[in-house]
């Protein structure tokens, strides 16, 4: 099968016993609750309010980033992404997963094409170190902020305006440039309008965390030279596979309903992601978001949301697996499959007297990092752990499209699931206010703080 498949056979009773769901209920009140989650999802998404379903057929979108890269690639060493959340974690899967982890370092593999950097945080050091490494005549700034007042992002964009016009002056501006921004708002349309800067657009209906699909994802990953194409084919073929409200049928309804079961009924709130690859790893901090931002809500009855927590194998066989296996019995592991290296790297066969290396010799690396996800699979299923396993044909576009497609349908039917919006994030908003406020913008009174408390310093 070409697109990323759902193995949920270690979430049953079948293979688990009473730590598992029995799969009967898949047919039964599960298959019921999902119908209505599918519903409401379907209704909310006809009216316009769910606007990923889109965007893996947006060919005007596709076409807008083509045009974009064709007029900017041409001379550029260096892109820079500017943006925070969903507007900077996609780009940054998208570039250690199609590239690599080492792109920025090969040159090879590169092949001419421009680095991509990522800035999602303001630490000076941070910022300091990247622009050290940069030339301003060549260097391409993606401003990824659909409302244009988000303050991490602008306050980086500010930088580095006045680190190209330091260097090029103000006619330098235009070219060195892009923002990623609503279509006709925001602080970001009306310095491009009146500046002739190139303009990308995010769909009114498209939040952050969603938007990997959209130029906040497709654009850093053309000017990669990546398949966006792929990624969109690859989000639709999943997207097919999804239109079903029966629930044996939909993968993405059965990871939601899976999941949010293992959590409401068995007290399984933790959600651990773990790929046996290091191009995944920063998936997990994408999906930690999407998972977390779209979940975690206040409902009338109190507080709902599973906690999502990132992992890599075999890394994390001795860091987090320990917990998994002996901790408390609140998480579930879904473990991220991957084909095997096509250029396996061998494992030379040395030290043919020595036990505990002779036995390795002869296999690849590729060998042992498979069996040890396999190994701690069936680990977790003897200690009645519950986990599942989401196969990839391959790390490409198109599966990788697949990827994010899954999690996102997933994320808005579990929102249904739980009886909350997944789309908004009103856990952040006071935090915010409280930033502008201290940062002295217009509108935002100074906050006042509880006086400091000496006797509970140490």
């Amino acid at each position: 099968m070409s697109r990323p498949v759902l193995d949920y056979a270690n979430l049953t009773s079948v293979r688990l016993g009473a730590a598992g769901i029995d799969p009967s209920r898949l047919t039964g009140d599960l298959a019921a609750r999902f119908r209505e989650a599918y519903v409401a999802v379907e209704t909310r998404r006809a009216s316009g309010g769910i606007g990923f379903f889109d965007l893996p057929r947006d060919e005007i979108a596709l076409a807008a980033v083509r045009h974009v890269v064709e007029e900017v690639r041409h001379g550029v060493t260096d892109v820079v992404v500017l943006g925070i959340g969903g507007s900077g974690l996609g780009a940054t899967t998208l570039r250690d997963a199609l590239g690599g982890i080492d792109w920025n370092a090969d040159s090879r593999r590169r092949g001419g094409r421009p680095r991509l950097h990522v800035l999602d945080n303001p630490d000076p050091e941070t910022v300091r170190g990247v622009f050290a490494r940069l030339d301003p005549a060549t260097t391409l700034f993606d401003v990824v902020s659909k409302s244009g007042s988000t303050a991490e992002t602008m306050a980086l964009y500010l930088y580095a305006r006045a680190w190209i016009e330091s260097s090029l002056g103000p006619e330098g501006i235009a070219d060195a440039f892009v923002f990623t921004t609503d279509p006709a708002r925001g602080v970001l349309r009306r310095i491009a309008d009146a500046e002739g800067i190139r303009t990308l657009d995010v769909p009114p209906n498209v939040g952050g965390r969603f938007s990997v699909m959209s130029p906040v994802g497709l654009f850093p990953a053309a000017m990669m030279g990546a398949d966006a194409a792929g990624l969109l084919a690859g989000a639709s073929d999943m997207l097919d596979a999804c239109t079903t409200d029966q629930l044996r049928e939909n993968p993405a309804g059965l990871l939601a309903t899976l999941l949010h079961e293992a959590d409401t009924a068995m007290g399984r709130g933790i959600h651990v992601v773990m790929p046996y690859a290091d191009r995944l790893r920063s998936f997990t901090l994408w999906y930690q978001q999407l998972w977390a931002e779209s979940l975690g809500k206040v409902r009338a009855d109190g507080p709902v949301g599973p906690t999502p927590l990132p992992a890599v194998g075999a890394t994390d066989q001795h860091a987090q697996v320990q917990l998994f296996m002996e901790g408390p019995h609140d998480k579930v592991v879904i473990f991220v499959e991957t084909p095997r290296a096509t250029q396996p790297v061998k494992i030379p066969p040395l030290h043919g007297e020595e036990d505990a290396l002779a036995y390795l010799g002869g296999a690849s690396l590729a060998d042992l990092l498979d069996v040890e996800r396999r190994a701690t699979t069936e680990a977790l299923r003897q200690g009645g752990r519950p986990s599942a396993t989401i196969r990839m044909p391959a790390i490409d576009a198109r599966s990788l499209g697949g990827l994010f497609m899954l999690w996102q349908i997933a994320t808005v039917y579990a929102g249904a699931l739980y009886g909350v919006d997944p789309l908004d994030q009103p856990g952040v908003e006071l935090g915010k206010v409280l930033t502008y406020g201290l940062m002295g913008r217009d509108g935002y009174d100074q906050p006042e703080f509880p006086p400091p408390e000496p006797e509970f310093v140490c």
